[in-house]
């Protein structure tokens, strides 16, 4: 049995100022404040030291840290964002791997499964996406048409690693392969993303409608409609569809998505429909000189956005700065709500009796102190 003392329990519905949180072997048992809890005689103590104490963060969508790719150096990459404060995480190979890539990528993925703990899976970005959005545009591989002896190969190799495949309503030719993903993993789920889908378009997939919009209000575009008024798309079905969930990438200085924009988005959705991601990646092209300063950014050799820096305690600091949102709030849309969208709110995401010990302590900045993951504080 262990005993966090001396630390502030956030949950759901708020915080238990000077809590007790008990935990036997990987699950949590109980919590509650100080005065309430008997501490078992021969209970480890950990002493959060006044910290907060939140359930591990959970990073739907990142492609890399530092120089890993977390489809090419999986295992790295998560020890990385495990120090960070990420206790679950799906490793995001993008449509701009070419076919063998995206194998290889696949089976990388497959070999580190269960030599990491907090690698859960797959969240692939594409291919079936729309070319013209998105980052390296230009060198997208995937402008041919869908081709069924590639999607079988994909899903095939991916198999049920994968949680999570983004598609692009408008390419012609999804359907098959939407029924074969399905059929493979009947429990994936399927994101709109790189897109300028109308909502029409959208909900004619049916019951392969999309649950989560890939990074709400990036790499989306709208169609012209008649005398200038202003267009539909994706993110405006998002903002309609009051069950589907909207990722979205908060850095320091509201260049993916404008502080304005993120308080109408959470205003709009609601803080328990919102998901914060990562979608930090590995580049070596120069910033743009207007934005040189800005150290979580990453761009791609025509200048346009290509991910971020961001690990995900600095996105919940910076959701905190441009919005109206609070801690526990933070934690909702960074750990509580990709869980749910996985389907493993029952495992993890949030602190409650029977879950998985995934929790990370920070401070009032989202710096972070500990990380522990199933039950064991991480030595790093």
């Amino acid at each position: 049995m262990k005993a966090i003392v001396n630390g502030n329990i956030v949950l759901e519905n708020g915080i238990i100022w000077d809590g007790v949180l008990l935990i036997d072997g990987n699950k949590i048992v109980s919590f509650g404040k100080s005065a309430d809890v008997q501490i078992p005689e021969n209970a480890d103590i950990i002493d959060a030291e006044g910290t907060y104490v939140g359930p591990g963060f959970v990073d739907i969508h990142v492609h890399g840290g530092q120089t890993y790719q977390t489809y090419e150096n999986p295992v790295e990459a998560c020890r990385f964002f495990l120090q960070n404060g990420t206790t679950s995480i799906l490793a995001t190979p993008s449509y701009g791997r070419n076919f063998q890539e995206f194998l290889e990528a696949f089976r990388v993925i497959d070999d580190a499964m269960g030599k990491v703990k907090n690698l859960k899976g797959i969240y692939c970005e594409g291919p079936y996406t729309n070319p013209n959005y998105g980052a390296c545009a230009d060198r997208n591989p995937w402008r041919h048409p869908i081709c069924e002896k590639e999607y079988k190969a994909l899903v095939d190799a991916a198999g049920k690693n994968v949680k999570v495949w983004a598609i692009a309503p408008e390419r012609e030719g999804l359907f098959p392969f939407l029924e074969y993903a399905r059929k493979v993993n009947p429990d994936v789920i399927f994101a709109l993303g790189h897109s300028e889908a109308t909502p029409m378009q959208i909900c004619a997939l049916g019951k392969y409608k999309p649950k989560i919009q890939t990074h709400s209000m990036c790499a989306t575009g709208r169609l012209p409609v008649f005398g200038g008024t202003r267009g539909y798309g994706p993110d405006e079905y998002c903002f309609r569809e009051p069950d589907m969930f909207a990722e979205v990438i908060s850095d320091s200085c509201g260049i993916h998505v404008h502080p304005t924009m993120l308080q109408l988005l959470i205003h709009t959705k609601g803080v328990h429909r919102v998901i914060l991601i990562t979608d930090s990646t590995v580049s070596q092209e120069a910033s743009p000189q207007e934005y040189a300063h800005i150290d979580d950014l990453n761009f791609d050799h025509n200048g346009g956005l290509s991910g971020s820096k961001l690990t995900m305690n600095l996105a919940c600091r910076n959701i905190m700065a441009h919005t109206n949102c609070g801690i526990a709030q933070a934690f909702i849309m960074a750990s509580t709500n990709p869980a749910k969208a996985l389907g493993m709110g029952d495992e993890i995401g949030s602190i409650e009796a029977g879950k998985i010990a995934d929790l990370v302590f920070v401070n009032d900045r989202f710096d972070v102190k500990q990380v522990m993951l199933g039950g064991e504080i991480c030595k790093f």
